[in-house]
């Protein structure tokens, strides 16, 4: 079961390898399916990657190869006139796809994040590559932590911490927060009254408190990747 964007984005990474040999861009596909931002085209990825039609080629950050495809003879599903979800469509008759001979998964790599005062958060095009068996359900991302705020929790300085992207989050739980739309920080989310306090985990630092409305939540820490040198 593919929705109309999935159907639309696998046939257009399709005809671009049979064309060029060399999967789009991230910025075509965004493009090419009218989506607001590139994180759409990372859900879809995701996805496709499921549903196994596509794989991502390990060590390799725009590689993309089209397992299978759905039949071109049916027709792509038209956009619902008023509906907000899209509409789903069934393709038979597939054939069985390859499972994927690794255990390495790429996830978008969006810069540095402060585990400690705030800096602003951004997004990159770069990917990382993770043991799959570190990531669960859900779409992921990965952030290269900086600072030692959260040094007593196990996350260093220069850490990639991998998280599950989610807007809500328990009193408790390490998230990413993005602090008045500008700046993003890797902190213990509890409610205290009226504000929201983001706590670090290193005593030379002290909690931080705001209003909820200049919080957001962007995400939650599901595991950590270091580096020996």
């Amino acid at each position: 079961m593919l929705t109309r964007k999935q159907h639309e984005l696998v046939c257009f990474i399709n005809d671009r390898l049979e064309e060029t040999g060399v999967s789009p861009s991230f910025e075509e596909m965004k493009e090419a399916l009218a989506l607001k931002s590139k994180s759409g085209v990372h859900r879809l990825i995701s996805a496709l990657e499921e549903r196994q039609f596509i794989r991502r080629l390990p060590n390799r950050a725009r590689a993309l190869e089209v397992l299978r495809m759905p039949e071109r003879g049916e027709k792509k599903p038209a956009a619902p006139a008023t509906a907000p979800t899209e509409r789903a469509v069934t393709f038979e008759n597939f054939k069985p796809a390859p499972t994927p001979a690794n255990d390495v998964v790429e996830i978008p790599l969006h810069g540095r994040i402060a585990a400690g005062v705030p800096i602003e958060a951004f997004e990159g095009s770069s990917m990382l590559a993770v043991p799959a068996a570190l990531l669960g359900s859900g779409e992921h991302y990965a952030l290269e932590v900086s600072g030692d705020s959260m040094v007593e929790a196990g996350i260093l300085d220069g850490d990639y911490a991998l998280i599950r992207r989610t807007e809500t989050a328990r009193d408790g739980e390490i998230v990413v927060a993005l602090i008045e739309e500008c700046e993003a920080t890797l902190k213990y989310f509890r409610r205290e009254g009226a504000m929201v306090r983001l706590d670090p985990a290193n005593r030379s630092y002290d909690p931080q408190r705001y209003p909820p409305s200049h919080v957001r939540v962007q995400g939650k820490l599901a595991g950590l990747l270091r580096r020996y040198d």
